[in-house]
């Protein structure tokens, strides 16, 4: 019984990880996430891009770090580069232009 809730949960955090990055990587991209429809008037104004980076890395951090608490691996959903730039938690211009640098096509898959 405790060995399936363990799975479960180890489960449900990687399907969180999964979707942290793929909003971080549409707000990158400059898709549209969840974040336009809470905030549509944002649109707007010239930081609402840089903000909406700053949610979804922000949330991306969240996840790993419960993750890491938790003892579930997370970095083999990274390429080496990205799992670096998120262990050093500071979303930079580096971060923001070379975060496929390394794994273009498979990076940019699952985005969509």
């Amino acid at each position: 019984m405790m060995e399936d809730v363990k799975v479960g949960t180890e489960e449900f955090f990687r399907q969180k990880l999964l979707e942290a990055k793929t909003h971080f990587e549409r707000a990158l991209d400059c898709k549209h996430t969840e974040f336009d429809d809470l905030y549509p008037y944002m649109i707007e104004h010239p930081q609402f891009f840089w903000y909406k980076r700053y949610v979804a890395w922000s949330e991306l951090l969240t996840i790993v770090r419960l993750c890491e608490e938790l003892g579930i691996p997370w970095t083999e959903h990274f390429t080496p580069r990205q799992a670096e730039y998120v262990r050093k938690r500071v979303m930079s211009g580096t971060v923001l232009d070379e975060w496929y640098e390394t794994n273009e096509s498979q990076s940019r898959e699952h985005v969509g």
